[in-house]
């Protein structure tokens, strides 16, 4: 359970932070990257979700707010052999969460055109932030990434799937809010 009783605690005022295991990393380390970026993209999606008026696609945004909770836990919670943490303890993204996305790309997408085009970031408002928490997931995958390939660091395959998929998701829920409108479609050189 968290309890928050005090917001400040001036321990970040010289640069540094926390991670869940009580580690100080500098603010700008690449693990704190990573999980600021998720916090990132989860801060777009609910702006997204405050134009969301489909009750089916805010359920599959909530949701996918917490995973973001559960996957920026797992990002502050480092793996330390030295150290090992009682499971329990530590969140991590499962199989399951990835595979739920994917069920949820596939109904999202079912009854929509095939794409001719890239798509371009418009539409609808609920569209253009989708679009927008897009490409700040993909950031974040691409910080992950990083961290992947950072020596003494860990990241779970699992974790660096979700957030692939949910890029992907993102793409096909902004396409299935612009259904009734139609996408904005990429017309090459057409500015010339």
């Amino acid at each position: 359970m968290v309890k928050l009783d005090r917001i400040y605690t001036r321990g970040g005022d010289k640069g540094a932070t926390s991670l869940a295991t009580g580690a100080r990393r500098r603010k700008d380390d690449i693990r704190v990257e990573a999980y600021g970026a998720i916090d990132e993209t989860n801060a777009a999606i609910g702006v997204a979700r405050l134009a969301v008026a489909d009750a089916a696609l805010d359920a599959m945004l909530e949701r996918i707010q917490n995973d973001l909770f559960d996957l920026g836990a797992e990002l502050a919670t480092p793996h330390d052999p030295a150290k090992p943490l009682d499971p329990s303890m530590r969140l991590v993204i499962l199989p399951s969460q990835v595979a739920r996305l994917e069920k949820e790309i596939d109904a999202l997408n079912a009854d929509l055109a095939p794409l001719r085009s890239f798509v371009l970031p418009a539409g609808t408002p609920v569209a253009a932030h989708l679009h927008l928490a897009r490409t700040i997931c993909r950031r974040a995958e691409r910080v992950m990434v990083t961290l992947m390939e950072t020596e003494g660091e860990d990241l779970s395959p699992t974790a660096l799937a979700y957030v692939n998929r949910l890029s992907d998701f993102l793409f096909v829920a902004s396409r299935y809010a612009n259904r009734e409108k139609g996408d904005v479609l990429w017309k090459p050189g057409a500015t010339r």
